[in-house]
């Protein structure tokens, strides 16, 4: 474990599996704390950071719930200031936009979109009372690249890299906001119940011919949080395999 982030305190959404299980237990090893936050308990996290020494605890929060998210920034703020908070809940529903219930995209908005704006909201409140803070907001290269029969995602994701470039602006110049846009991803979003075979195996259709890993993500993350990144704001990097050159 390193120092790099000891004495701070990280707030990490959707952290019960996937990219956000991966950005908690960096944030973790490079010496946060931090609080997991995700709709299950995240039980298996919050114990894999405490068994690698590490300090974590779990709370379930729907994002896209307003009193949820009121009741999650209590109890962030209950153990001191909050340094770092990283939205990484999201969900995803391939359908094309002729067949697309309006159930799915209203979901798709309140978690991807809503969520987003809940959690930083939530984060902006709190950080500004301390002067200071970072915000990471997790988006797609799909916000950027577009997909047939991904409409109301894409949509979403592109909704957060606008409001990742608004905050950034607005909170200036004591909190930082910043956003990751991955692309393809070892994760179980990646898997048949979300997307149809077709599109997993377009996946590999990029020039580095291979999905990424979730600590390839996550550490983009470590690194938005750290001190090396004191002159980023308003930025989306998107560690993408070269999906899409920005």
């Amino acid at each position: 474990m390193n120092a790099e982030l000891s004495g701070r305190r990280a707030l990490v959404t959707g952290a019960a599996q996937g990219i956000g299980a991966g950005i908690a237990a960096a944030l973790a090893t490079a010496g946060a704390e931090v609080i997991a936050a995700d709709r299950r308990a995240p039980d298996d996290t919050v114990a894999a950071i405490s068994n690698g020494g590490g300090q974590a605890q779990g709370v379930v929060c729907d994002i896209s719930d307003e009193g949820d998210v009121a009741a999650l920034f209590d109890v962030c703020v209950e153990g001191g200031i909050l340094d770092i908070t990283v939205n990484a809940a999201g969900i995803l529903v391939e359908a094309p936009i002729s067949e697309m219930a309006l159930p799915d995209f209203d979901r798709i908005m309140a978690v991807n979109l809503r969520g987003a704006f809940l959690v930083a909201r939530g984060a902006a409140r709190t950080m500004t009372q301390a002067g200071h803070g970072r915000i990471i907001l997790i988006s797609s290269e799909l916000a950027f690249l577009g997909r047939a029969d991904f409409s109301a995602y894409c949509a979403s994701k592109a909704g957060v890299v606008g409001l990742t470039r608004s905050l950034a602006r607005e909170l200036a110049p004591g909190i930082l906001v910043n956003g990751v846009a991955p692309g393809p991803v070892d994760t179980p979003m990646l898997a048949l119940e979300n997307m149809s075979q077709d599109w997993i195996d377009k996946e590999l259709e990029i020039p580095l011919g291979r999905v990424g890993t979730v600590d390839e993500i996550a550490g983009v993350v470590r690194f938005l949080c750290g001190p090396e990144a004191g002159f980023f704001t308003g930025q989306t990097l998107s560690p993408n395999g070269g999906a899409v050159m920005i």
